[in-house]
């Protein structure tokens, strides 16, 4: 029988929370109110990045999370001494490694672990030895795989984009089974797997239904969706949707 976990996890991803407060300044919407009650929804943890441009996630929000929330915070950080550096003065629970460019709108692409290894070997190594744990925000591809593994790399989340935005039919079949192979390979090599990017309600059922993902990120179509039901419910909703993929799954 193949390995499942029996607990999918969910992160909720507040960014936008704060993209929203940034567009007329001031201090509402409030990231640390989204986060309180994301928990109370039923969330597992709570991500937050922190980019070198402060457009959404500020230090203070970081400060308050750190101090308030009771769930695991994930720091989604650039790999730079600068990021680093936060990192380790606040000690999140995980901090998962982007790559990050000025005049993206979002994170587009997986990190190129492979092309990057000197550059992200030492501070893996910084953040593993403060006891944080470290993730990579990687394709779905074996090559990104091994090098997280051989890079100390605890976890890897896998980019959905691609198989999110691929078109319904042959296309995203393709690119939901290169998540299926690159899930299993990542657990074979002993990595705990996550995936994220660009999930809803219809594309969140079968990347939750693979046995070794253990962890869901999923930020922006949650805060969208609560314009219109609520942060609780558009969080009720995604919890519903995974658990049945997952019973389904199991059986």
């Amino acid at each position: 029988m193949a390995y499942v976990h029996q607990h999918l996890r969910l992160g909720v991803n507040i960014d936008h929370v704060a993209t929203v407060r940034n567009a007329r300044g001031g201090s509402h919407p409030e990231p640390l109110r989204a986060a309180l009650l994301a928990a109370q929804a039923g969330a597992d943890g709570i991500t937050a990045h922190l980019r070198e441009d402060r457009r959404h996630i500020s230090d203070e929000d970081i400060d308050r999370l750190m101090t308030t929330i009771n769930l695991p915070l994930n720091l989604e950080m650039a790999a730079t001494d600068e990021m680093v550096a936060i990192a380790l003065r606040h000690r999140p629970h995980a901090a998962c490694l982007v790559p990050e460019r000025r005049e993206e709108r979002t994170t587009e692409g997986g990190l190129d672990a492979v092309a990057g290894h000197n550059e992200l070997a030492p501070k893996i190594a910084q953040l593993r030895d403060a006891g944080i744990r470290v993730s990579l925000f990687i394709a779905p591809d074996k090559a990104q795989l091994d090098m997280a593994r051989r890079l100390g790399a605890p976890v890897v989340e896998l980019h959905t984009g691609p198989y999110c935005h691929a078109a319904p039919g042959p296309e995203r079949q393709r690119e939901l089974e290169r998540l299926a192979e690159a899930a299993a390979h990542g657990h074979a090599l002993g990595l705990e797997v996550h995936a994220g990017h660009g999930l809803d309600y219809d594309t969140v059922r079968d990347v939750a239904a693979l046995p070794e993902i253990a962890e869901l990120n999923i930020g922006h179509f949650l805060i969208g969706e609560a314009i219109f039901v609520g942060l609780e419910a558009s969080i009720h909703g995604m919890r519903q949707a995974m658990d049945a993929a997952r019973a389904g799954a199991e059986a």
